[in-house]
């Protein structure tokens, strides 16, 4: 099943104090970005984010995994007493992303070479006498 447009919003809407924070659509479902890093994946109309230790710090008791996809990493599956919690869902993007480290550059991409031309016959011809 895939994500609708809804929850994206209100999670959007929740972290609006966050800066730099951003959701983009993959496959059917949403990556959320914070510093250009992958914090948590939304499936399924359910937020997924990363496991780090200062997540799982803010977190405490309320701390249950769970699985974006079949064959993912365990991730920590936000429930609805967090996501309605602004300011807690906040700290924890917020500290999900210092936490993580900076991802690599993306090496620039090669331009493409262009294929050498064939003589024509004609020039073949020259290059012959």
């Amino acid at each position: 099943m895939a994500t609708s447009r809804s929850p994206i919003d209100f999670i959007l809407d929740q972290l609006r104090r966050v800066p730099a924070v951003r959701a983009s659509k993959m496959f059917g479902e949403y990556a959320l970005y914070c510093d250009e890093k992958i914090v948590a994946l939304v499936c399924d109309n359910q937020l997924f984010v990363k496991i780090t230790t200062p997540g799982k710090v803010l977190v405490g008791a309320r701390y249950q995994e769970g699985f974006a996809y079949p064959g993912a990493k365990a991730s920590m599956l936000v429930g609805a007493e967090d996501l309605d919690d602004a300011d807690r869902l906040a700290a924890l993007v917020r500290a999900t992303a210092d936490a993580l480290p900076t991802p690599k550059p993306k090496k620039p991409k090669k331009p493409k070479r262009k294929p050498k031309k064939k003589p024509t016959a004609a020039k073949s011809k020259a290059k012959r006498r």
